[in-house]
């Protein structure tokens, strides 16, 4: 028995290095510098940047998002998959044991033609309890190889995880903005219907009194009544931007309290980084790597099936027919052995095995790429977007002012008989227009700030992640 306990230490020790390929991070070709860089950007990677619109509604509602949004819960329950899966796939490299008790009663056939049933007691008690041990040793490291990709799809999964959260904070932030955008849009659409309608008011007084025309009547009727229609659209682009909201927060459809007007918000600061820093910084970018892990593990073990395989099994119990002597001496009875197998013929099964392996790994690496290079273009897209989108609202804010005082001029000509009342209504058209655009753009500002704080990835992703253990935020009052 002593060389039987010697044996699996023997084995282990000869067991060196696992079959197929250690993983080794593949080269990025990553450029200097971002295209588009701000000269004014700050290191801001790690803090919770959404705090810089100053904005205490939006920060409370990306708190209850992060708790209750069942994207995020989904992507919770499947870290925990993966770690019962980790869990079995690495129990396979230690001993399994098992115990088992049996107890049987078998009645003979005394009326049966053999002979030596006559001499045997027809009732036959028996009682069995042993306890078992099988053990794979992983000499070529299949069961090693199982295990690494079992682990990095444990950490793949929470890196799947945190990229739902960078996804859900910058969703929220968006839609957030994108509703203030509209509410603004709303504001001005109602300014308008109110400045038409007394436009109106005095036209209907001037027509009874004969000073204007029943065309000119009809212009300021149907000016009115188009500035009417534009409301109920806004509105339900409104409505519609709170339901979305609403399922980012977890709940149901309903509507979304608001803190601070649009043009109120602090403009956050740029971001700063390089390139290169996208790979540690970028969660779905660790993601997509720890994949490539999995499936360059999955290729040693494989390709490990090729080699034989060793079982070391044994058995200790106790056989009785009495329940009695069943721990007794004479009951004992044990067993052990080694078996060994090795594939002799397979008509290319394992080469298949093989070769899927490889392939999905080389499809792995191909994405892993193309993520990072998507990465770098999405920090360049959403760096020109935000430097033109703040030149853009400068023009427009020029242009607005502009408007307004051709608007009063036009209304002075009208006035004053030099000039008909369709050059007011054109004045009116292209205000409304330019003051609708307007606030379009300074929503695209803002947003294109959170897009690329969530292009830019960071550990502030890690800060939000932690808000999801806090306490539960109370409900925002409708």
């Amino acid at each position: 028995m002593g060389r039987w306990y010697t044996l699996p230490l023997l084995v282990t020790a000869l067991a060196g290095c696992a079959v197929g390929p250690d993983y080794r991070r593949p080269p990025v070709d990553a450029p200097d510098a971002f295209r588009f860089e701000e000269k004014d950007a700050k290191d801001l990677a790690n803090t919770a940047w959404w705090e810089q619109f100053q904005d205490p509604v939006m920060t409370e509602l990306i708190g209850i998002a992060i708790k209750e949004n069942k994207d995020v819960k989904i992507a919770a329950a499947r870290i925990d998959q993966f770690l019962g899966q980790f869990s079995s796939t690495r129990s396979l490299l230690f001993p399994q044991v098992s115990g088992s008790y049996s107890a049987d009663r078998q009645r003979f056939s005394q009326s049966s033609s053999l002979p030596f049933q006559s001499s045997v007691e027809p009732i036959l008690n028996q009682y069995q309890a042993s306890l078992s041990v099988s053990w794979e040793i992983d000499l070529f490291g299949k069961l090693r190889r199982q295990t690494e990709a079992a682990r990095a799809n444990v950490l793949s999964s929470e890196e799947g995880r945190r990229a739902t959260i960078l996804t859900l904070v910058a969703s929220v932030a968006s839609a957030y903005i994108g509703l203030r955008s509209l509410d603004r849009q709303l504001e001005i659409a109602k300014e308008t219907a109110e400045s038409r309608k007394q436009s109106l008011q005095v036209f209907k007084e001037r027509f009874e009194g004969g000073t204007v025309s029943a065309l000119e009547l009809a212009q300021s009727q149907s000016e009115y009544e188009a500035s009417l229609v534009n409301i109920p659209q806004i509105e339900t682009q409104i409505a519609q931007a709170e339901d979305a909201l609403s399922v980012l927060l977890g709940r149901n459809p309903g509507p979304i309290r608001r803190g601070r007007e649009l043009a109120k918000l602090d403009l956050p600061a740029v971001p700063s980084g390089l390139p290169s820093e996208l790979l540690e910084r970028r969660p779905d970018l660790r993601q997509a790597e720890q994949d490539l892990i999995a499936a360059n593990a999955l290729i040693g073990a494989a390709r490990a099936q090729y080699f034989p395989s060793i079982l070391l099994t044994g058995l200790l119990g106790s056989v009785s027919v009495q329940f009695s002597n069943l721990f007794k001496g004479p009951a004992r009875a044990w067993s052990y052995g080694a078996t060994a197998s090795i594939p002799i013929f397979t008509a290319g099964g394992i080469a298949g095995q093989v070769q899927q392996a490889e392939a999905q790994h080389q499809e792995l690496l191909l994405r892993y790429q193309k993520s990072i290079q998507v990465a770098f273009q999405e920090v360049s897209d959403t760096l020109i977007s935000h430097r033109k989108s703040r030149e853009q609202l400068e023009w427009q804010e020029r242009q607005v002012k502009t408007l307004r005082n051709y608007l009063n001029l036009a209304r002075l000509r009208y006035d004053n008989g030099y000039t008909s009342y369709i050059e007011v209504l054109d004045a009116e058209r292209n205000l409304f227009s330019a003051e609708v655009a307007y606030a379009q753009t300074q929503g695209l500002v803002y947003g294109s700030l959170v897009n690329l704080y969530k292009a830019m990835g960071g550990g502030w992703v890690a800060e939000a992640e932690g808000m999801a253990n806090r306490e539960p935020a109370p409900a925002p009052p409708h």
